[in-house]
């Protein structure tokens, strides 16, 4: 069956090391809607990190982005939140004490729907955070901000050990992924909230099936929906418990990955003439 939906990774997928989405890739996705295919870019940033990629506004068509791990929908040109799954302030406290006890040293931060809050111990990584709201968590909480992602972070560990150790200690309070396997950071959604959910659920409103889905990913926050698309592809140079798990590989992110195998899945238009 033919592909009727691209759902795409951003970061070491479809956005290269430098920031940018590569010319190539964007005359393919191109390619790809001239030939009635919708691209989503599914990421796990928040709305407010999708600016300033270059080539992103080209990719998503005046359509919308699912970000924070399919924790929200966001209507790109309109900048306007269109469906969030968020995490009840109880829950939220509850997990951080079940992680923080399990996991020695370990330092939280939510995203939520009015930006990103810290506690004192979690020091920012980037300068856009040096300015959020500190406090202790409960207060972060206080005014029901809507929380979107549990950030957990454990120095001296890797994402994959610290996920390990949530995924076993969190059961039904929220669902945990990461998408750097170096950083010890660790990324909570609501329990049953992932990019596989929710790509599933537009794929729905449009009537479309998995078997019409080609997906594209390269970390653990992928996985699912990797193995959920009919297609699904694995970055080549992506977590290798990813690669390994999942049927297809592509390319690395840096070789325009996403755009060789848009091309063999999609071709040119009728009367196109490729740049060279």
């Amino acid at each position: 069956m033919s592909v009727r939906l691209v759902a795409t990774d951003l970061d070491g997928t479809l956005v290269r090391r430098d920031g940018t989405i590569s010319a190539r890739t964007v005359a393919a996705v191109r390619r790809a809607r001239e030939h009635g295919v919708e691209v989503v870019a599914v990421t796990g940033r928040p709305p407010r990190w999708l600016t300033g990629i270059a080539g992103l506004d080209e990719v998503v068509g005046g359509g919308v982005a699912v970000c924070a791990n399919g924790a929200l929908v966001w209507d790109v040109p309109g900048a306007r939140v269109l469906r969030a799954h968020v995490i009840e302030p109880d829950a939220v406290l509850a997990a951080a004490r079940i992680l923080l006890a399990a996991l020695p040293g370990a330092v939280v931060a939510v995203e939520t729907l009015q930006g990103f809050r810290r506690t004192p111990e979690y020091v920012p990584r980037y300068d856009a955070q040096v300015a959020a709201p500190v406090a202790p968590l409960a207060e972060l909480l206080a005014d029901d901000p809507g929380v979107v992602k549990v950030l957990v972070r454990c120095e001296g560990r890797s994402s994959d050990e610290v996920l390990a150790t949530a995924a076993r200690v969190l059961g039904p309070l929220g669902h945990p992924t990461h998408s750097g396997a170096r950083d010890g950071l660790v990324e909570i959604s609501a329990a049953g909230v992932s990019k596989a959910g929710t790509v599933a659920a537009l794929a729905r409103e449009r009537g479309i099936g998995p078997d019409e889905v080609a997906a594209f990913g390269d970390m653990p926050n992928d996985l699912e929906m990797l193995c959920w698309a009919g297609q699904g592809y694995a970055m080549a140079d992506g977590h290798p418990d990813v690669v390994a798990a999942v049927g297809g590989t592509a390319p690395p992110c840096e070789d325009d990955g996403v755009a060789q195998v848009l091309d063999r899945l999609v071709g040119d238009p009728p009367g196109a003439v490729r740049a060279r």
